[in-house]
């Protein structure tokens, strides 16, 4: 009765962590934030901000866990690392986190596809406008410069809501006595 079903970590008496549960979210995001910040050689840029990814795969996969205002507070964390103007993901990542919610309420069940398409529109969104925002009164046409890191951003962020799928399957893992 009491047996446990094979390596999934679900028995009687055992529950998820709850410190667990609400600090992983948002240490995968500062973490893939900081793993933006990796040396890689290229002259335009090409690393997708993996940060970025994190918190669309994290609020479209599990809506409720990441409040609304979690953009301005992982914002500032990304501004820390990423090199932007202070306050550009601060201020990009809460309008995105506001559109994610408006987009909730509006479309409660969505296909993944229209998932993955959401997601291209906000993350081209994004780079689009935090280009704009680095290069402020510069007249150099920098938007060429993004599109190899929006494609490769549109094209790696069902690679990153594969592997917030496993960390949120962690986040759950039942392994501590209820009590």
């Amino acid at each position: 009765m009491a047996k446990a079903i094979s390596g999934s970590g679900y028995s009687i008496n055992r529950a998820p962590s709850r410190l667990l549960a609400r600090i992983l979210p948002p240490a995968v995001i500062v973490l893939g934030s900081i793993l933006q910040t990796l040396p890689f050689i290229a002259s335009a840029p090409i690393m997708p901000p993996l940060g970025f990814l994190f918190l669309l795969a994290w609020r479209q996969l599990r809506p409720g866990v990441l409040p609304v205002w979690a953009g301005l507070p992982l914002g500032f964390a990304d501004d820390l690392f990423s090199g932007q103007p202070m306050g550009c993901a601060m201020l990009l990542w809460s309008i995105a986190m506001i559109v994610l919610d408006i987009l909730e309420q509006r479309f409660p069940w969505r296909s993944y596809l229209m998932d993955w398409m959401v997601a291209g529109l906000i993350i081209s969104a994004y780079l689009v406008f935090a280009a704009a925002f680095a290069h402020f009164g510069e007249t150099q046409p920098y938007l060429v410069l993004v599109v190899p890191q929006l494609l490769f951003s549109v094209l790696v962020f069902p690679l990153a809501e594969r592997f917030i799928a496993l960390c949120d399957r962690l986040r759950l893992w039942r392994f501590r006595a209820a009590g």
